[in-house]
């Protein structure tokens, strides 16, 4: 007989190592499977050196949530273990982060530490402890198909976070648990309560752990000291239109804080890290149809093979609802076509792979976005830089 884990035997003699941020979500899987009966070892990373964000609430990882997971695990009853990582995640997730803003993309730095850090470094020390599962407070299902385990949307839809969790290889996924996958934010918080957690109420993680702030910039440049270096702003049509201090200050699809004015809302389109331009169009120039994938992990239940041409629904933003797509392999490149187009869409970011686009949809794996194809590309790959005194007269605004 299976326990509630899905492994066999019973509770009391299944070892669990829990991820404890020290927010309320990792705490009450830590109570709840100790409750159940499973020796349960609680595990916090040290990320990050985190100095004067002690007092920051809304970023995870930092000193307050080390201080949290530690007190949550002496009123559980269990042992509790701080790992520091700090090298670790500054070489595998910061690091990258930088590098990536400096090469015109938008990285996604959550789900690198997912696909490194914790999924990978920590589950090998899981293993290490002797854990039979690892277990996490994310909101996501995982279910048994057939002799491996499925990864699904979870219950409530507003917390669902399968979108972070695409590079989750098939072998993590066969030890890892999510037992908040069935549950709703409220009766987390509810169930918190009821274990008289501290953290019951505290306010979920809002901003990336190192960025507490919000200034990505900012850390950029402390990172990579010569990230901010200096361009023209270029509009699609070849006319310079002003200056900016660093494409790292800009994102595609951004409108507002370009720093020049013309009679038209302006966007941006592209950003050239090789020639240190951001060029800018309408937003109609935004409109992308396909993408191009690097690093694709396939999570299926048939294999990915070449030459395949698949149905899917994709999700290219982590707030909007799976929508219908193809996928195709072809000579080593998957290329996903999104049939109803999508706006703003940048390299750097995730495309997620769901078999349907309903409340039990199944994660069939993702890739990064190494390059879009949009209406008016050939435009924007024509832009040629026009670094004439006149052109630098153009209009300007802060």
């Amino acid at each position: 007989m299976l326990n509630s884990l899905g492994l066999p035997g019973r509770p009391q003699d299944t070892r669990v190592v829990v991820a404890m941020s020290g927010g309320v979500d990792s705490s009450v899987v830590a109570a709840l499977l100790a409750d159940q009966g499973y020796e349960v070892i609680g595990v916090t990373l040290q990320l990050y050196d985190h100095g004067a964000m002690v007092s920051k609430a809304k970023s995870c990882c930092a000193g307050v949530d080390i201080h949290d997971a530690r007190s949550a695990a002496e009123k559980i009853g269990i042992p509790h273990y701080v790992l520091d990582y700090e090298s670790r995640f500054k070489e595998q997730v910061m690091d990258r982060f930088a590098d990536s803003y400096m090469a015109g993309e938008t990285p996604i730095p959550c789900v690198s530490c997912n696909q490194t850090v914790k999924f990978k470094d920590l589950l090998q020390t899981a293993k290490d402890l002797g854990a039979d599962v690892l277990a996490t407070g994310h909101y996501v299902r995982s279910e048994t198909t057939g002799n491996k385990r499925g990864l699904y949307r979870p219950v409530d839809q507003d917390r669902d976070q399968s979108y972070f969790l695409f590079a989750t290889t098939q072998e993590q996924l066969d030890f890892i648990r999510f037992p908040l996958g069935a549950m709703s934010k409220p009766e987390v918080r509810e169930m918190a309560a009821h274990y008289g957690l501290s953290v019951a109420n505290k306010p979920d993680s809002q901003d990336i752990c190192f960025v507490p702030n919000g200034d990505y910039a900012e850390v950029i440049k402390k990172l990579r000291p010569n990230a901010a270096a200096p361009g023209d702003i270029v509009h699609m049509d070849g006319q310079v239109l002003g200056r900016h201090e660093g494409i790292i200050h800009y994102t595609i699809g951004q409108r507002r804080g370009l720093g020049v004015a013309t009679g038209e809302p302006l966007y941006v389109v592209r950003l050239d890290p090789d020639l240190k331009r951001v060029i800018v169009g309408s937003r109609e120039a935004l409109a992308t149809r396909s993408v191009v994938l690097r690093e694709v992990n396939w999570i299926g239940d048939l294999p990915l093979d070449e030459n395949d041409t698949l149905e899917i629904f994709a999700k290219v933003r982590s707030t909007r609802p799976p929508a219908p797509a193809r996928l195709t392999c072809k000579d080593g490149t998957v290329t996903v076509e999104l049939t109803s187009g999508e706006r703003g869409v940048a390299p750097g970011q995730a495309c997620v792979f769901f078999d349907n686009d309903g409340a039990n949809a199944r994660v069939l794996g993702g890739g990064w976005i190494a390059r879009t194809e949009r209406d008016g590309t050939w435009a924007v790959d024509q832009v040629q830089s026009h670094d004439t005194p006149a052109a630098r007269t153009a209009p300007a605004s802060a």
